[in-house]
C-alpha cells in the first residue's frame, strides 16, 4: 500500500523503509520560481512536479511577562517577525546610492547600541559590517537581548492544515537580523567566520561565553517548543563543516554548544536534523554522536564537498537518517534526462538502501532544467522498496 509523502518520509527519519524512496528539496529559491516557472509559489512547485513536500515555518510569541512583545517588518511570514522590548529594540533604514540594495540595523539597548550593514540580491543576503565588533559588545547582549518562544498553536494549526502533503519544518532560531540554526554558526554570522576562528586561539574563554549566551538563549526557545507538531527542525550551518574548521575546533567549540540542544530538543519531543553544508567526511561519527535523527546535506565533491555516500552510508547509516547527497550543479542543468536519473539511481543504490535515506539536493538551487527536476522525481519514484 502507498504511504503518503508525510508517511514515507517520516519512516525514513524514523530508520525505517518506506515503500518507495522519498524525494523532495531544501527551501524553494524564490529566484528559481521566478525565472523558470513564472513566478509560482513553493507549494506549486512541490505539487507540479510531484515531490514529497515540505512548508517551512517558524512563527515566533514572546514573554509579555519578560517585557518582551512580537515586531513584524515590511512582511506577514516568520522571516519577517523579531521579539522586542524597549531594552532591546530593532531599527532599521535603506542606504541609497549601493550597488545592491543595502541596509544598515541599529539594536537599541540602555547602555548602547549594536549595529550590522547588510546587502541582499536575488540570490542572496550577506553582513558588509558584523553586529559584534568589540569583545564586550556581548554584554549587551548578555543583559539585554529578547528572547523569540515557539507560537506553538500557530505551528500545530499549519500542520492541521498542511495533513498529509508532507513535513511540517522549522529551525532552531538564528540571532537576530542574520544568523544561522546552530550556536558556532551563530557566532560566525555575528563575528565575522574569520575573525571566530582566530579568535578560538586569541581569546577561547571570551569566545566559549558567547557560544554560552547563544546556547542559553536557543535552549528557551527549545523548551518552549513541548506540543508544538514540528516534524523536523534544522540545527547547525555550514561555518562547522570541515570545508571551514577544524576536527578539532568543532571538538571544543560546537559539540560541546548543540549537542545539548539537541537533548533538550528530544525531551521536548522534537526531532532534529543537523545541517552540514560543505565537508563532513572526517566528522561524520563526531555528529552522528551528538544524536541528532537525521543528517544533511551530504554535499559530493563536484559541489565543492568531501562526500563519499557509499562510505558515510556505510559509518552512520544504521544511526541517523541522511539526507541530501545529490549534485543539483551537473544534474538539474546541462545534462540529458538519462544523466539525471542515473544519478538519481545512484544515490538509491549507495545511500538508500535499508531506508533511513531521504533523496534531496545538497542544499539550495537557483538555476535547474524543469524536465531535469521533473526527471529526478519520476526515478525516485521508480525507486521501490521490496520491488
Amino acid at each position: 500500500m502507498s504511504l503518503t509523502s508525510k508517511q514515507r518520509m517520516l519512516a525514513a527519519l524514523t530508520g525505517g523503509v518506506p515503500d518507495s524512496l522519498p524525494v523532495t528539496t531544501h527551501h524553494v529559491m524564490d529566484y528559481f520560481l521566478d525565472t523558470y516557472l513564472d513566478g509560482i509559489d513553493a507549494q506549486q512547485f512541490f505539487d507540479r512536479f510531484g515531490f514529497d513536500a515540505i512548508t517551512w515555518i517558524l512563527p515566533f510569541r514572546a514573554d509579555p511577562g519578560r517585557g518582551e512583545y512580537l515586531v513584524r517588518r515590511e512582511g506577514d511570514t516568520w522571516e519577517d517577525a523579531s521579539v522586542q522590548s524597549e531594552r532591546w529594540r530593532i531599527e532599521q533604514e535603506e542606504i541609497p546610492g549601493q550597488e545592491y540594495a543595502t541596509t544598515r540595523y541599529r539594536i537599541v539597548t540602555p547602555k548602547g547600541a549594536l549595529t550590522a550593514i547588510m546587502q541582499r540580491n536575488e540570490h542572496t543576503s550577506w553582513l558588509t559590517e558584523y553586529l559584534v565588533k568589540e569583545k564586550r559588545d556581548i554584554d549587551l547582549i548578555a543583559e539585554f537581548a529578547a528572547v523569540p518562544l515557539c507560537d506553538v498553536d500557530a505551528v500545530n494549526a499549519r500542520a492541521t492544515e498542511y495533513g498529509e502533503r508532507g513535513l511540517v519544518r522549522g529551525h532552531i532560531p538564528c540571532f537576530d537580523i542574520y544568523g544561522q540554526p546552530g550556536c558556532w554558526q551563530d557566532f560566525a554570522c555575528l563575528a565575522g567566520t574569520q575573525e571566530a576562528i582566530l579568535a578560538t586561539y586569541d581569546d577561547p574563554a571570551w569566545v566559549h561565553e558567547l557560544l554560552k549566551l547563544l546556547q542559553e538563549r536557543k535552549l528557551k526557545f527549545i523548551e518552549s517548543l513541548k506540543g508544538a507538531r514540528y516534524d523536523l527542525l534544522e540545527l547547525g550551518g555550514g561555518a562547522a563543516s570541515t570545508t571551514v574548521i577544524s576536527p578539532k575546533i568543532f571538538d571544543e567549540f560546537v559539540a560541546p554548544y548543540d549537542a545539548p540542544l539537541i537533548e533538550a530538543a528530544h525531551a521536548a519531543g522534537q526531532r532534529i536534523v543537523y545541517h552540514t553544508c560543505g565537508g563532513m567526511m572526517p566528522i561524520l561519527e563526531r555528529v552522528a554522536a551528538m544524536r541528532p535523527d537525521a543528517m544533511e546535506t551530504f554535499t559530493p565533491p563536484g559541489m565543492g564537498g568531501d562526500v563519499d555516500l557509499a562510505e558515510a552510508k556505510r559509518r552512520i547509516g544504521d544511526r541517523v537518517c541522511m539526507i541530501g547527497g545529490f549534485d543539483q550543479f551537473h544534474y538539474f542543468v546541462d545534462c540529458t534526462p538519462e544523466q539525471t536519473r542515473a544519478a538519481v539511481r545512484h544515490c538509491f543504490e549507495t545511500a538508500g538502501q535499508g531506508g533511513g535515506y531521504i533523496l534531496c539536493p545538497s542544499d539550495h538551487f537557483f538555476d535547474a532544467d524543469p524536465a531535469l527536476i521533473a526527471a529526478f522525481v519520476d526515478e525516485a519514484r521508480r525507486c521501490v522498496y521490496g520491488g
